[in-house]
């Protein structure tokens, strides 16, 4: 997006300033002009619809009534905090797992039961319910194992815990085999049984639900608002939609994030540095919390970050989160590593032209390949496959293009894997080492088949885009935008493109652009560009920019900016 030839495309694809639709629209709901356009062209077209997308409230949820499994589940559950038995509550070793066995263990607790909280661990076992895990759960002397974020696939596993005399409820959101799972209790909205009409769940979310329903049958209080924090974190780490059931839980979330009640979610606001009291947005748990929780999993043991979001005191909390901040330090030095190597092997086989990429050596971390492997589809726009390999075999992760069907892609190509699963926006896989190079051919075949993949040409890239209107005073602008929160999968935050006056343009530490600019009125906005610095030498007098318009609360300021994702001029 830096080329001259590269600019030209994406420029004559931009759409032209809002019309008399959106000024009507904005009147109505009065909003600024270029808000009102953001909405229409979502198809938010109602003043009713957009009132309720503006303000969304848990009251409105989906009733769960016809979750299979729910009822099941909460009937189990019951019976076993009446009993005194011991639960252990396993989770997978990412955010979601993490914060969904969080959250039960937590509710469990809080109901007078006994439960014993375990994590899968990428480096004994690998993800889900393996060989290894069942007889760390059997260790535990439990007489139910509820699953949280893993399961769905683990048929082999569950059948030798309830051989065993342990009762089995799986809480999931992952695709689901056609064989039937040997469960009590199987939550997964993607059940074609499920008449629950909300898909959208992260395994957090649906734990939030399924503790509604045990608070019911036990007839016990439960502050289940407490929760929403980490439900909130679990699902933006996991990409889930938010829209929905989850837009509203999200956005209650992020309000209990901002209290920082619990004293893991203090301590890591701490290291975060995010300013104390402000509203917190998907992006900062995104960018800035969410790496912090994963970190210890994808470095050695996840148990660390599931200790910290159950610390039960600041001191406690604290030196949990000391520990997690080195992890976290060293798991950036090493990804960028692993990225540069990657980056290079694929200049020099001349990969970046074919269809899908597949990378893989002996030693890479596969706790990291997942971020290895989205850097690369960003940077490429193709689907891409990391693996890291020990021994005869390798564990890698899939990521592409929104759109993409990386499950359908796996299956094809299932013959050559050990196993795969995950979600179609994000996959793993084991392969044994001698089929690497096949794997290679056939992962860029069934690409090909399911037509994945997009365009690298920088228009596409950018995605929508709305104009600003002349007319509209930014602050109101940003404002406005921030009704959208919060913005992510499924509700991007809106790209505005605008034209203004350059009044300054220079490159900053780390290879940045910085920019000063004029528009309409002379109202003036601050702009940064990432590793864009080359071109502040190029830049003068009049500039196309599109970016994302949000608050510069540098030094306590309030002013506005614009995070630059193309620029001409």
């Amino acid at each position: 997006m830096t080329g001259e030839g590269a600019a030209a495309g994406w420029v004559a694809t931009l759409p032209g300033a809002p019309g008399a639709e959106a000024r009507a629209f904005a009147a109505e709901l009065r909003t600024s002009i270029t808000v009102a356009e953001v909405l229409l062209r979502r198809g938010l077209t109602e003043p009713a619809e957009v009132r309720r997308f503006f303000a969304p409230k848990l009251a409105e949820l989906t009733p769960p009534d016809e979750m299979a499994g729910r009822a099941e589940a909460a009937e189990r559950l019951a019976r076993a905090v009446e009993t005194g038995e011991r639960v252990c509550v396993f989770g997978d070793y990412d955010c979601d797992g993490i914060t969904a066995a969080a959250i039960l263990t937590g509710m469990l607790r809080s109901l007078g039961g006994e439960a014993t909280p375990l994590l899968a661990s990428r480096f004994g076992g690998g993800y889900g319910v393996t060989a290894e895990a069942v007889e760390r759960i059997l260790g535990t002397g439990a007489t139910l194992l509820v699953t949280c974020d893993c399961g769905s696939s683990d048929h082999a596993s569950l059948r030798e815990v309830r051989a065993r005399g342990v009762d089995v409820i799986v809480i999931d959101h992952h695709v689901v085999p056609d064989e039937p799972l040997p469960a009590l209790a199987f939550l997964n909205p993607h059940r074609p049984e499920c008449g629950f009409p909300y898909k959208g769940l992260a395994s957090c979310g649906l734990v939030l639900s399924v503790g509604a329903a045990l608070r019911a049958k036990l007839g016990r209080a439960l502050d289940l608002k407490s929760w929403l924090d980490l439900v909130a974190l679990g699902t933006i780490a996991d990409v889930a939609p938010l829209d929905g059931d989850n837009r509203a839980l999200v956005r209650a979330g992020l309000g209990v994030l901002a209290e920082a009640r619990r004293p893991g979610v203090r301590a890591l606001i701490e290291l975060a540095k995010l300013d104390a009291g402000r509203a917190l947005t998907a992006e900062d748990v995104a960018f800035r919390l969410a790496p912090r929780i994963n970190a210890p999993g994808r470095m050695g043991s996840p148990d660390l970050a599931l200790a910290l979001l159950l610390a039960g005191s600041d001191v406690e909390a604290r030196g949990l989160a000391a520990r997690i901040e080195q992890l976290s330090v060293e798991r950036k030095t090493e990804q960028e590593r692993l990225i540069a190597e990657a980056e290079a092997e694929i200049e020099r086989e001349g990969w970046g032209s074919e269809r899908a990429i597949v990378v893989g050596h002996h030693g890479w971390n596969h706790g990291l390949v997942g971020i290895v492997a989205g850097r690369l589809a960003d940077r490429y726009r193709k689907p891409v496959a990391v693996v890291g390999f020990e021994g005869e075999r390798g564990r890698g992760s899939v990521r592409a293009p929104a759109g993409s069907r990386l499950v359908d892609v796996l299956s094809s190509v299932s013959d050559v894997l050990v196993r795969y699963g995950g979600h179609q926006a994000a996959a793993g896989f084991e392969v044994e080492t001698g089929r690497f190079a096949e794997l290679r051919t056939r992962f860029a075949e069934s690409v090909e088949k399911w037509s994945m993949g997009s365009p690298s040409s920088s228009a596409s890239s950018l995605g929508e885009v709305t104009r600003l209107c002349p007319e509209d005073e930014l602050t109101r602008v940003v404002e406005d935008l921030e009704r959208l929160e919060p913005c992510g999968e499924g509700n991007p935050a809106p790209r505005i493109a605008l034209e203004a006056s350059l009044v300054s343009a220079r490159a900053v530490k780390g290879g940045h652009l910085k920019l000063d600019l004029a528009v309409s009125g002379g109202q003036r906005l601050s702009g940064f560009g990432p590793s864009m610095g080359e071109r502040a030498e190029s830049l003068g007098g009049r500039v196309l920019v599109v970016g994302r318009l949000a608050w510069n609360a540098w030094r306590g300021g309030r002013s506005v900016e614009i995070r630059v994702d193309a620029i001409d001029g």
